[in-house]
C-alpha cells in the first residue's frame, strides 16, 4: 500500500525535491549547494555517520584487491561497512583474510532465492544493517567525504536518493560510455552503479524482484510503487572506477537488454540502423551530419546540467553518436536474445524480465513485441 513516510509532510517534501531538482553543486543558494557546503565544512574532520554501506561482491579473480582494500580501509572510518561476497569459495576466503577485523563479510542468505546475484547481495545486506540509512554500491563507485555526508543529509528527507555516476579515470570505453551518461541527463535522469535507501522502507515494501536484469531500476520503480518518495540530485557527483575494456565489451548486448524495461528507449534505439540505412540509400551524408550535430549538441546538454562540466569533459560529447550507433545494434541483438532465446545470458542462467513494467512501458512493450507481458503486472516481490 501507498504511504508518505511519517517524518515529513507532502509538502516539506515537494519543497526539498523541487529545491534539489534545480541545485547545482556552483549555485550555493540552492538546496543542494546548501548539503555540498555543509558537507565540505566536515571533510577536514571526518565524522562517522549514521549509515551502513553494503557493498555486494562476486568476483572470480582478485586483480583489484588491494585497491578495493584500501578504499574500504577508508570507508570503514567513516560509515559501517558491510560485504555480501558470493564470491567462489576460494575467494571468499582469501576476502575474509583481507578484510577480518575491517569490514563485516558475509556470505548472501541461503534462504534467498532469485535470478540476479546481486539483488540476493542486497537484500542480504539491508536486512544485516545495523542503521536506518543503507547506501548500495557496487564495487567500483569511490564515494568521497563530501559525497557520503550528502548522501547522509538527504536520505535524511527522503526514502531514496540516486546520486550522478562519472568514471575517473577515463580510458577510451569509458569516454564512449559517457556519451550515455550525457544523453540520459538531457533527457531525463542516469542510471548510477549506487542508492541509499531506507531499510523501514526496504523492509516494509518487502525488498525488490531478484529475477530482473536492471536491478537498480526495479528498486527505484519499487520503492515508487510503494508511495515512497525519490530524490535525483544530479549535481551529486560520484566517482566510478571504469572496468577493463573486455568487460566493457561484453557488456553491450546485456546493457541494451536493460531497454526493454523502457520500451521508449527501446524504440528508439530500434530506429537508429534504419534510419541510418534510409538516409545512406538516399544519399543524403547532410542529414546523417545534422543527426550526428543534434546529438553532440544534446550531449552537451547534459554535460552542463548542473554543473556537469565539473566532472564530464567537453570531448565526451563526441561519443554520444557512437554510443547511439552501437546501442542502435545492439538493441536489435538483445530484442532477438528475448524473442528467440527467452531471455538475455546473466552468469550461469538467463534472465527473461529486464524490470517490473509500469501499465505505461507494458502497453509500448506489447506493441513492440506484440505479446502479452503479463509478468510486467508485478509490483513488488
Amino acid at each position: 500500500m501507498a504511504r508518505m513516510p511519517a517524518d515529513r509532510s507532502p509538502d516539506s517534501t515537494l519543497a526539498l525535491l523541487r529545491a534539489s531538482y534545480r541545485s547545482t553543486g556552483e549555485r550555493g543558494e540552492r538546496y543542494g549547494g546548501d548539503v555540498l557546503r555543509a558537507a565540505r565544512r566536515v571533510d577536514a574532520a571526518p565524522s562517522r555517520l549514521p549509515m551502513t554501506y553494503v557493498l555486494p561482491l562476486h568476483w572470480h579473480t582478485d586483480l583489484g584487491l588491494t585497491e578495493l582494500t584500501d578504499y574500504l580501509r577508508w570507508l570503514a572510518d567513516r560509515v559501517d561497512v558491510l560485504v555480501v561476497d558470493g564470491s567462489p569459495p576460494d575467494r571468499f576466503a582469501r576476502h575474509a583474510e583481507a578484510w577480518r577485523g575491517l569490514v563485516r563479510h558475509l556470505p548472501p542468505d541461503p534462504a534467498e532465492r532469485g535470478l540476479n546475484g546481486k539483488v540476493l547481495g542486497v537484500r542480504t545486506g539491508v536486512r544485516a544493517a545495523g542503521h536506518e540509512q543503507v547506501l548500495i554500491a557496487d564495487d567500483d563507485v569511490r564515494y568521497d567525504e563530501v559525497a557520503l555526508t550528502a548522501m547522509h543529509r538527504l536520505l535524511a528527507r527522503v526514502d531514496l536518493v540516486r546520486p550522478q555516476n562519472y568514471f575517473d579515470p577515463l580510458p577510451w570505453h569509458a569516454w564512449w560510455d559517457t556519451g550515455r551518461t550525457l544523453l540520459n541527463r538531457a533527457l531525463g535522469d542516469d542510471y548510477p552503479g549506487t542508492l541509499a535507501v531506507r531499510r523501514s522502507t526496504f523492509l516494509a515494501m518487502g525488498g525488490y524482484d531478484p529475477d530482473v536484469l536492471f536491478e537498480n531500476l526495479e528498486l527505484i520503480r519499487t520503492v515508487r510503487g510503494y508511495g515512497g518518495v525519490e530524490a535525483k540530485p544530479g549535481w551529486l557527483y560520484v566517482r566510478r572506477l571504469p572496468p577493463p575494456a573486455a568487460h566493457f565489451r561484453g557488456q553491450r548486448v546485456r546493457q541494451a537488454y536493460d531497454d526493454l524495461a523502457q520500451p521508449a528507449r527501446l524504440l528508439t534505439a530500434l530506429a537508429v540502423l534504419p534510419g541510418l540505412a534510409a538516409a545512406l540509400a538516399a544519399r543524403r551524408p547532410g542529414l546523417l551530419l545534422g543527426a550526428a550535430a543534434g546529438v553532440v549538441a544534446l550531449a552537451e546538454a547534459g554535460r552542463r546540467r548542473a554543473g556537469g562540466g565539473r566532472v564530464f569533459p567537453p570531448s565526451a560529447t563526441l561519443a554520444a553518436p557512437l554510443w547511439l550507433l552501437e546501442r542502435g545494434a545492439c538493441s536489435w541483438l538483445a530484442l532477438g536474445q528475448r524473442l528467440v532465446l527467452g531471455g538475455v545470458r546473466y552468469r550461469d542462467t538467463r534472465i527473461r524480465r529486464a524490470a517490473t513494467h509500469t501499465p505505461q512501458t507494458r502497453a509500448i512493450l506489447h506493441f513492440v513485441l506484440g505479446q502479452n507481458t503479463p509478468e510486467g503486472t508485478k509490483t513488488q516481490p
